[in-house]
């Protein structure tokens, strides 16, 4: 990843082990959307907010995604669960399916994502 195609998310301390994620505004096909990052395992991980069941936003509220164990990541309206660390779904009404994984890097103590060709930056 290249400085010039990364683009900034928050600074690395914003994201505690297991604790709150941080949402940032994505586009998926030209429709507007969100992704987000947590921190597990001491490692940044990175995904469409987006349940693999049904497009609903996982969030509790905003930047709530891991259920109280700080172990897995949980879809509010299904309860559905899901490794951190892979976005395979673990539990629930989509068992084995997984999140879409967005390309995360943390580095100088910032926490920066990369686009692909599905998930872009939002168009000013």
């Amino acid at each position: 990843m290249t400085a010039s195609d990364a683009i900034l998310i928050c600074a690395s301390a914003e994201l505690v082990e297991g604790g709150l994620g941080k949402r940032f505004p994505v586009q998926v096909r030209g429709d507007e959307a969100s992704g987000f990052v947590v921190r597990y395992g001491g490692v940044v991980y990175g995904y469409l907010n987006r349940c693999a069941h049904l497009p609903v936003e996982l969030d509790w509220a905003e930047g709530e995604f891991f259920e109280s164990s700080g172990l897995y990541l949980m879809c509010a309206t299904h309860g559905a669960v899901y490794a951190p660390d892979t976005g395979k779904c673990a539990g629930g009404p989509c068992t084995g399916a997984h999140l879409r994984k967005i390309m995360t890097v943390e580095r100088e103590g910032q926490v920066f994502w990369r686009p692909d060709d599905v998930v872009k930056p939002v168009e000013a």
